[in-house]
């Protein structure tokens, strides 16, 4: 065996090991995301007169009346976290946050940039564990085994 070909097979080990993080890095965004959306839930939940307020005079939601549109935010933020979590029908949970993120932004007009952008980021980072989410560390994970 060449040094040349000791070197590529050592590279290719070296550099495959980065993969070893993805459920650790699966894990993480799942816990950061939901940490976000939960927490406005909560705090639609916790000051619900404000909440409705909002709805009906500052957000500018399509199709539905304030009153729905407040309560389907924010059981989606403390329902879909919960799964986001747990990895419970985690591309379903991603998804539908991900359509939530999307319908915040364009139901509030005076969004600044630095709030677009990051609603963008939650997007894309939403869009990652919806199509590239490996989730070995999730329920969903242990169900597949379990159901196989």
């Amino acid at each position: 065996m060449t040094l040349l070909s000791r070197l590529a097979r050592c590279y290719y080990k070296v550099s495959h090991l980065p993969e070893y993080l993805a459920p650790l890095l699966d894990l993480g965004l799942r816990l950061y995301l939901a940490s976000i959306f939960f927490k406005s839930g909560l705090t639609k939940v916790q000051s619900w007169d404000s909440t409705l307020y909002l709805f009906s005079d500052v957000y500018d939601v399509p199709l539905l009346p304030p009153e729905v549109a407040a309560s389907m935010a924010a059981s989606a933020e403390l329902g879909l976290s919960v799964l986001l979590v747990l990895g419970l029908f985690g591309r379903f949970a991603a998804a539908g946050l991900f359509i939530l993120n999307g319908v915040a932004v364009i139901s509030y007009a005076d969004l600044s940039d630095a709030g677009i952008n990051q609603h963008l980021s939650w997007g894309i980072l939403l869009g990652v564990l919806l199509v590239l989410s490996r989730g070995n560390w999730s329920v969903d994970a242990w169900l597949e085994k379990r159901l196989r």
